[in-house]
């Protein structure tokens, strides 16, 4: 039920914004409702892959936590080379 949990924070989180739209006519109300929505409708889809995902193929198995990779020493920055001197 998490996924339908994000789902339902991002319409509740545009709730304000729908009403200063329609009712007060706000326009950057309105921007925020249609960022809103786009983001809801990439939710959706992702929501739609993994329900037919797991539809086809079953559950994913649940992999133990990765440990984070150590982080390596930054090289140096490698030296141009000087111009050929001419002759």
């Amino acid at each position: 039920m998490n996924r339908f949990s994000e789902i339902e924070a991002l319409i509740m989180g545009a709730k304000e914004d729908f009403a200063k739209f329609y009712e007060k006519e706000n326009k950057a109300a309105g921007t925020r409702v249609r960022n809103a929505m786009q983001e809801l409708k990439g939710l959706a889809q992702d929501i739609r892959l993994e329900v037919q995902n797991i539809k086809n193929n079953g559950p994913a198995p649940v992999a133990p936590a990765k440990k984070a990779p150590a982080k390596a020493a930054a090289k140096p920055a490698a030296k141009k080379a000087a111009p050929a001197k001419k002759k």
